[in-house]
């Protein structure tokens, strides 16, 4: 992808530069351009909105896990959403890992905004499924993610690869490649979740090569009404798919071998799945807002939400809530979606963030030595401003 494909017509506000956020999961910031129009560190709405979206969509989608069982209409909608709803946050992770070069500042904010959250949800998820479950032989284990936290681990790898695919030639077809290859390979085992790892490498290469106008793409009028007959499309493939398809290739967690098809299949579903999850991810993007609504502010609190339903989606398994006869029924299926949808918002809260963010969040300054190099950088810019002032105090002295 090139600045060819700049759009034409109108144009919105500008977006932001590649930044990652403390928590390791993307954080827009604005650009020295957007300070004319925004106020000085106000975040972008579209990505914020995009964050929140997406982190719905998974917590629903969780929800609707739950519910498969001979239910062909939440099915097809699972497939349609397991499609994208990863795919794009990944995406936008990606395009906001761009500027990780390995320097000492952005390292320390790697471990503590995803190794260390990661060690510790870790953990309590494995507590929480001993006690609640009673499953006491079950053991803590950091190379073998338990449910959802497989994303941070593979975020980890992923943004520690950056500045490979920064400096390669054809980073794309190069994570293609390998993703075909993990995906009929069943020696490569379940380590840190390395199936998903590979398998969705792609979607993170291609957002570290996005840029601003390929977002402004496909935000045009003409490309939200082309995705409208898009989307209804893959809802109808879904449903066609559901009594011929495995389920176990929307999880992108095995090889084509380990779920009784043959090798073959791995690279061809691999790179099918990739093509229809970019379709209906830019589907999805035409269709985020770019101005500041109500749930914009929570985009900030994405994280908080990922990796907190996940206690409440186990704990109901453990219960045996799911196999309530009133869950198989339409409005059982539409209370559930609600629900699911309104908790996650919830945890995305401010109140929530401002009790967690010492896991989620730490700074830590006391773990990590001094940086050098910052301090030298310091000292030039406070050399910098001094000289810019007296060139000022200069231009103002009457001759």
């Amino acid at each position: 992808m090139t600045n060819s494909l700049r759009p034409h017509g109108h144009r919105s506000t500008p977006l932001p530069p590649a930044e990652s956020s403390v928590s390791g999961v993307p954080s827009p910031r604005p650009t020295p351009q957007d300070r004319g129009t925004n106020p000085p560190g106000r975040r972008d709405a579209f990505f914020d909105n995009a964050k929140y979206l997406a982190i719905v969509l998974v917590g629903v989608g969780h929800a609707w896990g739950q519910l498969l069982a001979g239910n062909h209409t939440v099915e097809a909608l699972y497939r349609v959403v397991y499609t994208f709803h990863m795919p794009a946050f990944i995406i936008v992770s990606g395009y906001f890992s761009r500027s990780f070069d390995m320097s000492p500042r952005r390292v320390r904010r790697l471990l503590t905004g995803v190794a260390l959250p990661y060690v510790v949800f870790e953990t309590a998820y494995t507590l929480h499924r001993r006690f609640s479950d009673h499953d006491y032989d079950y053991d803590v284990s950091l190379l073998d993610p338990t449910y959802l936290m497989w994303f941070l681990a593979a975020l980890f790898v992923w943004r520690l690869t950056t500045p490979i695919w920064k400096t390669v030639r054809w980073p794309l077809p190069i994570a293609l490649a390998i993703a075909a290859l993990a995906s009929m390979t069943p020696a490569i085992g379940s380590d840190l979740d390395m199936q998903r790892v590979l398998q969705f490498l792609p979607c993170f290469v291609l957002g570290l090569l996005l840029r601003p106008e390929h977002f402004e793409l496909v935000r045009r009028r003409s490309v939200r009404i082309a995705s409208v007959p898009v989307a209804a499309a893959a809802l109808a493939v879904a449903w066609w798919s559901v009594d011929r398809m495995n389920m176990s290739w929307f999880w992108r967690n095995a090889a084509a071998q380990d779920s009784g098809a043959p090798w073959w299949t791995g690279p061809v579903v691999t790179l099918a799945l990739f093509g229809c999850s970019v379709v209906l991810s830019a589907c999805f993007f035409a269709w985020v807002p770019s101005r500041r609504m109500w749930f914009t502010a929570l985009g900030a609190g994405t994280v908080y939400g990922y990796l907190l339903h996940g206690f409440l989606v186990k704990e109901a398994l453990y219960l045996g809530w799911w196999d309530n006869p009133v869950l198989d029924r339409p409005l059982g299926e539409i209370a559930v979606t609600v629900l699911a949808a309104v908790v996650i918002t919830l945890l995305c809260t401010k109140p929530v963030q401002s009790v967690l963010k010492g896991v989620v969040e730490p700074r830590m300054e006391w773990a990590f030595r001094g940086d050098p190099g910052e301090s030298a950088r310091q000292r030039e810019r406070r050399n910098g401003d001094a000289a810019a002032k007296a060139r000022t105090a200069d231009e103002k002295v009457p001759v």
